[in-house]
């Protein structure tokens, strides 16, 4: 007899088959000795009407710093995740500006950093030691918070999701993005756009 497959197994490979095709696209590659997976994306833009928005993952983990972390806790909250890997030229290029951009906006919005594809967290907090981010970051080597975004997923590195305030996913920037960008998106949907 074989055994039900798990209701999420669909969409986990519906967004692993999303980022393969992206990864077959030139740009932004994985880490040395990884064989890329990942590429850049041209700083599309996609905003979703709150009517149509769908609900955010509730996304666990462990921090850089080893903290634990739950989503659950910024509840009521607008939320801008945005994946980035140390190894990836357009995120250090972009951390400057997010770290502006958090605290432009921080009586409006969490920021929150998914870190992925480093083997290891010291390049990685020595990335945010540089670009001077303020905010934290998961670390998820492996990719797997990732894969919790059937809707709008990451599918491109860097990216930047901004969940609104009742937990639905407001907008999506594929590749690297800039600190006006960030605060204008953040004020919209602060204010319910």
């Amino acid at each position: 007899m074989r055994s039900p497959r798990h209701p999420a197994t669909g969409a986990v490979r519906v967004a692993l088959a999303a980022a393969v095709t992206v990864a077959a696209a030139s740009g932004c590659t994985g880490p040395a000795g990884t064989g890329g997976g990942y590429v850049g994306g041209d700083g599309t833009l996609t905003r979703v009407a709150p009517a149509q928005r769908p609900p955010a993952p509730r996304l666990t983990g462990t921090t850089l710093e080893g903290r634990p972390f739950d989503s659950a806790d910024l509840a009521g909250r607008v939320v801008v995740y945005n994946v980035w890997g140390s190894w990836c030229a357009p995120c250090r290029k972009e951390a400057p500006a997010l770290a502006a951009a958090a605290r432009a906006t921080a009586d409006k919005a969490t920021f929150v950093g998914i870190n992925t594809r480093d083997s290891g967290v010291a390049q990685a907090q020595a990335l945010v030691r540089e670009a001077g981010v303020g905010y934290e970051s998961l670390y998820d080597p492996d990719g797997r918070l990732l894969l919790l975004f059937p809707a709008l997923p990451p599918s491109a590195i860097p990216t930047t999701i901004v969940v609104d305030a009742d937990g639905r996913i407001a907008a999506r920037i594929l590749g690297e993005t800039t600190e006006a960008t960030l605060v204008g998106l953040v004020d919209d949907v602060a204010a319910g756009r």
